[in-house]
């Protein structure tokens, strides 16, 4: 049903542009059809004019002065060897006026060539004449319609690519709500065995450890349940919740890692998920950390102006290139050679869709390190 809906889409979207180029490439057609018309009328003008130069006044055909008069649309300028200059259907024309003669001598060769009027071999006249007023509107006509081809390329583009990011953002909350319900099974599991092993006589040092973990584990599940749908914001220190979340990683890496935190004393208020916040402070530790091989410094500064609230994560890694600022942040992109590359795109929903915030590599030097900032709304009160 999938693929016949996908093939009824494209059918309509191709045969949409195959009539546009079909109306597009008749309607140049019959331009160069009437462009080659108005030629044919201007050349019998012209004998005409010849006609009438070299008859008397008395013998002049009824048929060469109806044609003459005829000519009520195409602008011209005929210039005889002497210089004299004649014009019909130009307004505001002065003769007189070199300059704007010779700019519209010059603007009418290059819409259509000149026809001499020639009597017996002779040149007598040159006759310059420019495109009609019919020729002048029809002549946008085919821009016009490259203009629809091109906005409609637009819509289709967009409707096709925001049709695409709908079902990866399906697929993506799908994935997400599935793991968490796979976790939570054997999670349950667990808790019930450790139940089970308090009344064995276990070591308790043993029994705190493994429910600190089955604790990470339900926060874990709840970050991916909420994945997909609303999460709710609440009020909290950001400074609290950031500790929390660099605490958590230092008892989990190596000593070789430096951690040093910055932050003003008082606390700073802002509208947060904390699980989906830790989450992010912990996706960028975890990225500094292997841009740092698990050997180096990660300084995380928290400053804050009257509305806004700015998170620093500073490692001293390997760098990143400055045309990778952005790609970074796409799904699937990574510079591991294990991976999804998921969890700096992840970052990026979690503080931009749902927290309104934006994050971003401020600086990196290739060798030395790199910055990257989150920046939030502040709440007063």
């Amino acid at each position: 049903m999938k693929d016949n809906t996908s093939i009824i889409r494209w059918s309509i979207i191709l045969g949409s542009f195959i009539i546009i180029s079909s109306i597009l490439w008749n309607t140049y057609i019959f331009f160069q059809n009437f462009k080659s018309e108005e030629r044919i009328k201007m050349e019998i003008w012209s004998k005409a004019q010849i006609e009438l130069i070299n008859s008397d006044q008395e013998n002049i055909s009824p048929l060469t002065l109806d044609i003459l008069r005829k000519n009520t649309s195409t602008p011209m300028i005929m210039e005889n060897t002497e210089g004299n200059i004649e014009h019909s259907n130009i307004e505001n024309f002065n003769p007189s006026d070199s300059i704007l003669v010779v700019k519209l001598i010059e603007k009418f060769s290059r819409e259509n060539k000149p026809i001499e009027i020639k009597y017996n071999g002779e040149i007598l006249s040159i006759l310059y004449y420019g495109n009609s007023t019919v020729i002048n509107k029809l002549k946008y006509y085919p821009l016009a319609l490259l203009l629809i081809v091109f906005l409609f390329g637009s819509v289709v583009y967009f409707f096709y690519r925001s049709s695409k990011t709908a079902a990866l953002n399906k697929l993506w909350s799908g994935m997400a709500k599935e793991t968490a319900h796979q976790i939570a099974t054997p999670l349950s599991s667990i808790m019930g065995w450790i139940e089970i092993l308090k009344n064995k006589n276990i070591d308790d040092n043993y029994i705190d450890e493994i429910q600190k973990d089955v604790k990470r584990l339900n926060t874990i599940t709840d970050r991916f349940s909420k994945i997909g749908s609303v999460p709710i914001l609440e009020k909290n220190d950001i400074i609290t919740e950031t500790r929390s979340a660099i605490e958590y990683m230092k008892n989990r890496t190596s000593n070789s890692l430096n951690f040093k935190i910055e932050t003003p004393k008082e606390k700073i208020i802002t509208l947060l998920n904390p699980q989906l916040y830790g989450w992010t402070i912990e996706n960028l530790i975890k990225n500094s950390i292997d841009s740092m091989k698990g050997k180096g410094d990660i300084t995380i500064k928290i400053s804050e102006t009257k509305l806004l609230v700015d998170v620093l994560i500073i490692d001293t890694g390997s760098g990143i290139d400055k045309k990778l600022f952005n790609k970074i942040f796409d799904p699937g992109y990574t510079s591991k050679e294990r991976g999804w590359g998921l969890g700096l795109s992840l970052s990026k929903r979690i503080i931009e869709d749902y927290h309104k915030g934006t994050i971003e590599v401020v600086s990196s030097i290739i060798g030395e390190g790199t910055t990257i900032k989150i920046q939030l709304k502040r709440t007063v009160g």
